[in-house]
């Protein structure tokens, strides 16, 4: 007697994000779709040990879950990542002793996967432009606007690193309404220090004495009229669409592709971010496309994944 056949497994890797407040590992599939993922919080205080032993926790619960037999692990980490060595190059103290961490080699002995590294904004624009909003665009500015500021330039499919893996950091560049406010970086007037959402929260927290400490609170009383909690909304959206128009006429790109908590604020953000990038740009530029992610939190899964399936192919 034959019994029924036995129904294949589709061929996965692993996509794992590792953000500065949590660690999500996702089974995902050659079509980036995410058949399950494992999400919990990063414990950055604890040390590099206690990081890495987390991504493994998740990564094999996710296998467990699914009985996946996936091929490659994909990670897209925070901090500046050498993404040919898989090592973190830098970070700031949210992850501690995160900088100098071999995350592809230890991730590599600890599940025996084949496994490839790079920073998490790049991942998140990847994952766009193999299945979200930019999905077969040619040139894409990728922009995420959540706890700090960072972009990506994907060209043909391919992030552009620059000489010392540090492109992208965004947050970075002076910002005129920004004068005189600190960095988390350690500088002064960059964009993330007026534009980034615990930025806004602050600003909010310094003007009504009241403790702002999560960007809906600021959105949901910015929605119920003019008061200090619009006004900071508006000074970050028209900082950060300014910076965003000028580095749009920089590299010309076919589109834009905005992510991160911040986005989530909505129109009464979105639409001055967008008039204030619109100002800025050369006639040439005018006609550059400017839309939402459309994976949300998935992106930058989805983004590991495709650096996974990459590597397997050569």
């Amino acid at each position: 007697m034959t019994g029924a056949p036995t129904r294949a497994l589709p061929r996965t890797v692993v996509g794992v994000d590792i953000g500065g407040t949590k660690t999500c590992a996702a089974v995902i599939d050659d079509t980036g779709v995410v058949l399950a993922r494992s999400e919990s919080g990063t414990p950055g205080p604890d040390g590099r040990k206690a990081l890495l032993h987390n991504v493994v926790e998740r990564i094999n619960e996710v296998i467990r879950v699914t009985g996946a037999e996936p091929l490659a692990v994909g990670v897209g980490a925070a901090g500046v990542i050498d993404s040919r060595a898989g090592v973190v190059v830098s970070s700031t103290d949210v992850l501690k002793g995160w900088a100098g961490t071999p995350v592809a080699a230890e991730l590599r002995r600890a599940t025996g996967l084949p496994t490839t590294v790079d920073n998490d904004v790049h991942a998140h624009a990847l994952g766009e432009v193999w299945r979200g909003a930019a999905k077969g665009v040619d040139q894409v500015l990728y922009v995420a606007v959540g706890t700090g500021v960072g972009a990506s330039w994907v060209h043909r499919g391919w992030v552009r690193h620059g000489a010392r893996n540090a492109a992208g950091h965004l947050g970075h560049v002076p910002a005129p309404d920004a004068s005189g406010l600190r960095c988390v970086c350690g500088g002064e007037g960059h964009l993330e220090a007026i534009a980034a959402g615990p930025a806004i929260c602050r600003a909010v927290t310094r003007r009504t004495g009241a403790p702002f400490d999560r960007l809906q609170d600021v959105v949901r009383r910015a929605l119920e009229g003019p008061g200090p909690a619009r006004d900071e909304l508006l000074r970050g959206a028209h900082a950060l669409g300014s910076v965003v128009g000028g580095a749009v006429n920089l590299l010309d790109p076919d589109m834009v592709v905005l992510g991160g908590g911040v986005v989530a604020a909505g129109d009464v953000w979105w639409q001055p971010m967008l008039e204030a990038l619109r100002r800025e740009l050369l006639p040439a530029t005018r006609d550059v496309a400017v839309v939402p992610s459309s994976l949300g939190a998935d992106a930058a899964l989805v983004g590991a994944a495709r650096l996974a399936w990459r590597s397997l192919d050569g």
